[in-house]
């Protein structure tokens, strides 16, 4: 409670009158972030800004139905800060599923394993010791300190046996399997925080540098595999027809069933050796991830993603023959992966990698360049779900978001971008009304303190109020935002952003800064009201009188809305208020019509009203 109680406190004093020239509070650590010039106030990487990265050599082995998972890997990291490093934090995500490792659930026996076994770790060509135990993140002493703009060379190598339930990877089926947070990583050192000691408790995401990765998934024949990155060999672990048809996709609006049931049954799509070596390689990305499997059928096309450059991108998915909704994800996915890259639509950001793959797993999950998304017996949702997790590729991919600490910062995003989408899917009443039921209704008719927890309160300190402080409440902020601004301005302040921080890590200060600097206004008053305070969305209808209407903001947020009028001659008009309305006054409007009023409701929309009781009012 102590460590929350300074921000609850700032937050109650976040609402005064003239509240677009109140700074944004800054904790200290993020304060003498600013103060050393590696961030800047308007919002850009500061002159001093640094970050590190490793370069990922990976050998990983699966042998289905075996549950044992062998790897070994050459780490080279290296040290860009200006710091000296003693230590490193090295991070095992894997020991999640240990007995004893801190995690905010239940944990069933198919949960539990006996986690990573480090074999051998070596530090510069040392053997070092590598302490067992159930943390997820171990701290190792480095045999010489790692000077600023120097490296040094990890070799480490590791088995696991696979969980047999997970919540974001693991067996599928007894031949199937996707590999999540498999290898041995180093944690991120930034220039905020330092060593990302955080731990992992599975209902929190992730944090991790930007680095190069090659990557070999060894499995027996007739096994295929789909990971991460570009396949460098598929001559080599396909067998021609197979391979050439996966070459074909690369260019093809049309799905091509690169792997059919028949043929897996014919034996007829992988090199027939007792093992393949299938190698990928992936540049300045921030993971990687391998699905598995022997009876998955293969779908593949492309989409062009930048019409300026006629760049496409593959969309493939990888999913069990009898599983009708992942008939559609290929086409699905060329729709989404379209859509967003397109200047027209949001984020209007060409789609950055070479491909994309939905894996049929249980996750609804996002990873680089993958999706493992649970089957769905409605077709539209399953549709909703994978736009879901194929916006993540701008937050938290795009940009390096600490995912643990601001989970707002990409799960509110893909949340606004999943309802932007909708609305071209399925039209605007049919998306808004997911969004509501599925984004909003649970949080504004839920009045427990947790869920009135500022947005700003670290998602690491949060168990209740996490899931609506990451996704509903932030992603009304940002519709908020782009109501009042204006399409035009929001995008260019947001492609402002995303430049500004592409490959980089940006945190809450540096969104909040680039929006006010790249839109040419103030917005504080906005992100103090929003991410600040312990407001929520409740708006009165006060007075009516002649020709003013007072409209009271009972729960605080300065949420858009529409005056929905009767005039006292028999006309009627809808007229919007942005959230603009609450800038000089965040408790209290007066709006003046054109005419005398008889009657007058309010009208959120997807900006739900906690009591729409008082939402209605006639003139005295």
């Amino acid at each position: 409670m102590k460590r929350l109680l300074p921000l609850l406190l700032l937050a109650g004093l976040a609402r005064p009158a003239a509240a677009q020239t109140t700074p944004l509070y800054q904790p200290r650590d993020i304060r003498a972030a600013f103060a050393k010039g590696t961030r800047g106030p308007d919002g850009r990487p500061g002159p001093h800004y640094w970050q590190n990265r490793a370069r990922y050599d990976i050998t990983v082995a699966a042998a289905p139905p075996a549950r044992d998972v062998r790897g070994r890997e050459r780490i080279t990291y290296f040290n860009n800060s200006p710091d000296t490093l003693r230590t490193l934090t090295m991070r095992l995500i894997e020991n999640i599923h240990k007995p004893g490792a801190p995690r905010d659930r239940d944990a069933s026996p198919d949960y539990l394993t006996s986690g990573v076994s480090i074999d051998s770790f070596a530090v510069a060509g040392q053997p070092r010791p590598y302490p067992d135990g159930p943390a997820t993140f171990r701290v190792v002493r480095l045999p010489k300190p790692l000077l600023p703009h120097d490296s040094v060379q990890l070799s480490v190598v590791w088995h696991f046996p696979i969980s047999l339930e997970s919540g974001r990877e693991g067996r599928i089926d007894p031949t199937t399997f996707f590999l999540a947070y498999f290898y041995p990583r180093i944690a991120v050192y930034d220039d905020y925080n330092g060593w990302d000691r955080l731990p992992f408790v599975d209902s929190k995401e992730f944090y991790n540098d930007f680095n190069d990765y090659t990557l070999r998934v060894q499995v027996p024949a007739n096994y295929m595999v789909w990971a991460t990155g570009t396949l460098q060999n598929p001559k080599q672990v396909l067998q021609p027809a197979a391979a050439k048809r996966l070459q074909q996709s690369m260019t093809s609006d049309a799905v091509i069933h690169v792997a059919t049931a028949a043929d897996l049954a014919n034996n007829s799509i992988t090199t027939q050796n007792g093992t393949n070596t299938w190698v990928w390689t992936a540049k300045d990305i921030s993971d990687v991830t391998v699905g598995l499997s022997n009876h998955y059928v293969w779908d593949a096309a492309s989409v062009v993603v930048d019409a300026k450059a006629k760049r496409r991108a593959s969309m493939q998915a990888a999913y069990a023959d009898s599983t009708v909704d992942f008939r559609q994800s290929v086409k699905n996915g060329q729709y989404a992966l379209g859509w967003f890259s397109n200047s027209n639509n949001w984020p209007g950001v060409a789609y950055p990698f070479p491909k994309m793959t939905a894996f049929q797993g249980f996750a609804d999950m996002e990873y680089p360049m993958m999706v493992n998304d649970s089957p769905q017996q409605d077709p539209k949702f399953a549709e909703f779900v994978q736009d879901h997790e194929i916006a993540h590729t701008y937050f938290p991919f795009y940009m390096g978001i600490n995912e643990s600490r601001y989970a707002y910062m990409d799960e509110g995003w893909a949340t606004t971008f999943e309802l932007l989408i909708g609305r071209s899917e399925n039209g605007q009443e049919a998306a808004d009304k997911l969004y509501k039921m599925f984004r909003v209704n649970r949080w504004i008719h839920d009045a427990a303190t947790a869920e009135d927890l500022p947005i700003i309160t670290p998602s690491s300190e949060l168990r209740a109020g996490y899931g609506n402080n990451a996704y509903g409440k932030p992603s009304l902020s940002y519709l908020a935002l782009k109501d009042m601004l204006g399409d035009a301005l929001f995008k260019k302040a947001l492609h402002e952003y995303m430049d500004r921080w592409h490959g980089k890590h940006p945190i809450p200060w540096d969104y909040f800064n680039s929006m006010s600097s790249a839109s040419g206004q103030d917005l504080n008053w906005f992100f103090n009201n929003w991410f600040f305070s312990n407001g929520y969305i409740d708006l009165a209808v006060g007075p009516v009188s002649g020709s003013s209407v007072t409209v009271n903001n009972v729960g605080g947020f300065a949420a858009p809305f529409d005056m929905v009028l009767e005039y006292t001659d028999g006309t009627r008009e809808t007229r919007h208020q942005t959230a603009a309305v609450w800038r000089t006054n965040q408790q209290q409007a007066v709006i003046t019509v054109p005419k005398a009023v008889k009657s007058v409701r309010l009208d959120g929309g997807i900006f739900m009203d906690a009591n729409e009781k008082d939402n209605v009012a006639s003139a005295r």
